[in-house]
């Protein structure tokens, strides 16, 4: 049995592209829909129960479009919203924190581990409490860069003033401690580069391709993979803005998308 139906993708913004680019690598076949909250971006400075709301809100907007799994592509949701979302509805429910943390524990050589994310995800300690469930001896230092997710969503990926962001954020990790550093926000990805510039031989980690991975694998379990042989479609829908999100989106795919649609969720 082949099941067609779409896998849902949401983030607040553009960062969940980068997610959708290593679903596409690893399962093209599969038809997807992605969703932006470009209205309500950044979730990173806002409270809990307001991002529980916007993840229930985006989940059943889903659901109406027939969703065989979802992903929750934002760092701050997965952290806050995941338990909430995986109790109240009747299908897989996957977040990135699980799959980053998995990878990190495999590349770090001194058990000592960085995580740089948005103000709500480092102050929810999902990360640090994840790593040491699965490995406790491993030390966590983490960062806030609250200013990260405005600079790609503005398309500001490179040059002086992102050198100087990345800058003013990281001298606070001690980064001759760590070995490894987790990107525990999808938009980061975007800035590797510049964090590179400054992390020097840090290994990075990028959650994108071990939660491709995973989801492969959930949906093998469930026995819901699309065996058509034809490549998926995407479905783009943002709450603001579709022109914006449109010609930003360039950067994260690689190429052009049109027809993004505006979605009516309150």
């Amino acid at each position: 049995m082949s099941d067609s139906r779409p896998i849902g993708i949401f983030d607040s913004g553009l960062g969940g592209l980068t997610v959708l680019n290593a679903i596409k690598k690893i399962i093209p076949n599969e038809n997807i829909i992605y969703v932006g909250d470009t209205a309500r971006v950044p979730y990173g400075n806002k409270s809990a129960p307001l991002i529980v709301q916007y993840a229930l809100q985006i989940t059943q907007f889903l659901l109406e479009k027939d969703a065989k799994l979802i992903i929750v592509a934002c760092n701050t949701a997965s952290a806050l919203a995941i338990s909430t979302l995986q109790n109240d509805f009747d299908l897989p429910i996957i977040g990135v924190i699980a799959p980053g943390v998995n990878s990190a524990v495999k590349l770090t050589k001194n058990n000592n581990v960085g995580v740089i994310g948005t103000n709500a995800t480092i102050s929810s300690n999902a990360y640090q409490n994840e790593l040491i469930k699965i490995s406790p001896s491993i030390h966590t230092l983490s960062q806030a860069c609250p200013l990260f997710v405005p600079l790609v969503e503005e398309g500001l990926l490179e040059g002086p003033i992102v050198s100087a962001i990345v800058e003013y954020y990281l001298k606070n990790l001690d980064l001759s401690r760590i070995d490894t550093l987790i990107l525990g926000c999808t938009h980061y990805p975007l800035l590797k580069p510049a964090i590179k510039q400054y992390t020097n031989n840090l290994m990075l980690v990028d959650s994108a391709d071990s939660l491709a991975k995973e989801v492969h694998l959930i949906l093998k379990n469930n026995s819901i993979i699309n065996n058509n042989a034809d490549k998926g479609k995407q479905d783009f829908y943002v709450t603001d803005s579709p022109s914006s999100f449109a010609n930003i989106a360039k950067s994260f795919l690689g190429y052009s998308i049109i027809n993004v649609k505006t979605a009516s969720i309150s």
